[in-house]
């Protein structure tokens, strides 16, 4: 185990949890099971997040309407009726961003077309316009953020938040987290992607000043974050999300990542990295040159897989954490190919192979992100079929 990582045994924290929260063995008690790397008969399953309003009341067994009606009931309906076993991010609301056709009507902002780009009055059309915003107003934000932060006042919106949202799923769905850890990301959202990317290539000191004050921000809140899991006897599952990759790789150059991010995202994570709280990384894209390295610096697993884009699933199952364990891994069901393509043999098929091929302790299954309208109804009567036959049956038998 790491130096300075937390060593309570996995007995004494299940009880805590189990106490503290009120937890299902059968369901939610399974998630904590596989989290704490312990072999299990069943495979646990992660949350399902289909956006098509018409399948949530159907998996949920509501009438048309019922969604839009009553968001978080129904949402929670569907989970409690797929057998989610554990969640990360609780968002009933998020598919009403969408119609049953996709994004109908939805407004365009930075990344998904804009007409333009407008910040703090400031028109975003060059990457000079990013350095500029940057510095007048980005960097003069995270300073004052920076005095002013309250490590008591966060410890307790985290606690209150994430026993708000187990009280909603309790007993049957373990919440873990995420949401409260930072570190520093890419801001395409805000200027997108083509102004800002330029920056990056021109101006990698401002660029990496923006890290560091990110990463300045993350460290404070970091320890606020370490200290509620632990006064709050939080599941140690945590999944960080950010998209850095496309199909092709990551969006900008590896060896600048290992200049101006890496240093920043390592520091500022050293509070959660001393404790016993497994933190796994989402996948978008094709992230195959930052695995190593994320388990390098102690990340403990992936997420969300996209395998026709060029992740080796077979390969990362069989790399190790630092700590020389296997990987914690929320394998998927590829929801940009198989479930809106495929056949539900071919969902059976790749489930079988997320299975036969994933870790032996610290496996879940679920799809592998959000589901889009327009999956076909019997390709989500495969998933969850096959969900529910390896959470009773795990890798024995033939399915």
């Amino acid at each position: 185990m790491a130096q300075g990582r937390s060593s309570r045994s996995p007995a004494l924290v299940k009880a805590q949890w189990q106490q503290t929260f009120n937890l299902d063995a059968a369901a939610a008690g399974l998630a904590l099971d596989t989290l704490l790397g312990k072999r299990t008969k069943g495979i646990p399953s992660w949350l399902i997040h289909p956006m098509e309003h018409a399948v949530i009341e159907r998996l949920a067994g509501y009438p048309p309407g019922a969604y839009q009606a009553a968001p978080a009931v129904v949402y929670l309906a569907m989970q409690n009726a797929a057998g989610t076993c554990f969640l990360d991010q609780w968002i009933p609301d998020n598919p009403l961003s969408m119609g049953n056709k996709g994004f109908e009507g939805a407004r365009r902002v930075a990344t998904t077309g804009a007409d333009e780009i407008v910040l703090d009055g400031m028109a975003i059309v060059s990457p000079e316009d990013v350095i500029e915003h940057m510095e007048r107003f980005v960097f003069p934000g995270l300073r004052r953020a920076l005095i002013e932060f309250n490590e008591e006042e966060r410890v307790q919106n985290i606690l209150e938040n994430e026993r708000a949202v187990q009280a909603v799923l309790r007993p049957h769905i373990l919440k873990t987290g995420y949401g409260f850890v930072g570190f520093p990301v890419f801001h395409y959202g805000a200027y997108g992607y083509a102004n800002y990317f330029m920056a990056y290539a021109l101006y990698p000191d401002v660029i990496e000043k923006h890290f560091s004050l990110q990463a300045d921000l993350a460290l404070l809140g970091n320890r606020a974050a370490a200290r509620a899991c632990r006064e709050g006897n939080l599941p140690p599952l945590y999944r960080l999300d950010h998209d850095m990759a496309d199909s092709r790789g990551t969006l900008v150059d590896i060896q600048s990542l290992d200049r101006i991010w890496f240093p920043h995202f390592v520091r500022c994570l050293e509070p959660m990295i001393k404790t016993d709280v497994r933190m796994i990384w989402h996948c978008d894209g094709n992230l195959m040159q930052m695995v190593p390295r994320l388990l390098d610096v102690g990340i403990r697993g992936f997420q969300g897989f996209q395998y026709e884009a060029g992740m080796d699933y077979e390969k990362i199952c069989r790399m190790k954490t630092r700590e020389g364990q296997a990987p914690i891994i929320v394998a998927g069901v590829s929801v940009t190919d198989t479930l809106p393509h495929g056949k539900p043999a071919d969902v059976k098929k790749q489930l079988k192979w997320l299975v036969d091929n994933g870790p032996k302790t610290g496996l879940f299954l679920a799809g592998s992100s959000s589901i889009t309208p327009g999956v076909p109804w019997e390709n989500m009567t495969a998933l969850l079929e096959g969900l529910r036959y390896y959470r009773d049956h795990g890798r024995s038998g033939a399915h």
